[in-house]
């Protein structure tokens, strides 16, 4: 059983930068591959970023690559999503989540967070 809970969420300007955290808990954080997703109003739950059990691997939806970077720290159980060059399209409320397979699909994901609002404003 993994346990998510995510922050860092806010208001911030067009162009900007924000970093969401989510912190685990459970000692086996570690064999986790984690990702994040995000659902804008009225829109399905998308996929966001995703990183793998030690870190060394990562993927990115086209939408944020080059400008978002996921990373983790397995010490900490915690992993984080920083944002840059923020659009108005990325106001979404973003969500973290667990699986056990470096998979894209939400459906392979056991575990979620309650979500962390981001509001771009243009």
């Amino acid at each position: 059983q993994v346990q998510l809970v995510e922050s860092g969420g806010g208001l911030v300007q067009a162009g900007g930068s924000l970093r969401v955290s989510c912190a685990a808990s459970g000692r086996t954080f570690s064999s986790y591959v984690m990702g994040w997703f995000r659902q804008a109003p009225g829109k399905e739950r998308e996929f966001v970023a995703h990183i793998n059990w030690s870190g060394s691997r990562t993927y990115y939806a086209d939408s944020v690559k080059g400008r978002f970077t996921i990373s983790r720290d397995n010490a900490k159980n915690t992993v984080y999503l920083q944002m840059n060059m923020l659009k108005s399209e990325d106001t979404a409320v973003y969500y973290c989540a667990a699986s056990r397979t470096y998979a894209s699909s939400r459906i392979e994901y056991d575990y979620w967070g309650q979500g962390t609002q981001v509001t771009v404003s243009s």
